[in-house]
């Protein structure tokens, strides 16, 4: 049966970061295009996952997540101030690339050719 307490914890985690983000004086956060895409909490409350996407390539995502992971006390005192958990969990950025993995699939098959069309003769 799933805890539906950490299923609505882990929504209002991901809310508070995504508010918080705005906040940070870092321009590669403020001149970018950053969206918090999943969060995932570990049913103990030790970890939290959270999936970052960031427009403007590898390079960029890798100096965006660096900043965030510096930026951890400053969003652990956020969630701390207006959601009360019984323990403060680790926060780990990760970079979601799943868009740049679609682009990359959606490419592929573009340069795939086209199906050959089958017959609709029934030569039996």
């Amino acid at each position: 049966m799933p805890n539906h307490n950490l299923g609505r914890l882990t929504e209002d985690i991901k809310r508070e970061i995504s508010a918080a983000m705005p906040q940070l004086t870092d321009k590669r956060i403020s001149e970018g295009f950053v969206t918090v895409t999943h969060v995932e909490l570990t049913s103990d409350l030790s970890y939290c996952k959270v999936m970052v996407s960031v427009m403007g390539g590898e390079e960029k995502t890798d100096e965006v997540i660096s900043v965030l992971q510096k930026a951890e006390g400053f969003f652990k005192k956020r969630i701390n101030a207006r959601i009360k958990m019984r323990k403060m969990p680790e926060i780990i950025f990760i970079a979601d690339n799943t868009l740049d993995y679609y682009e990359k699939i959606d490419r592929i098959i573009s340069k795939l050719p086209p199906a050959a069309e089958e017959s609709t003769d029934n030569n039996s």
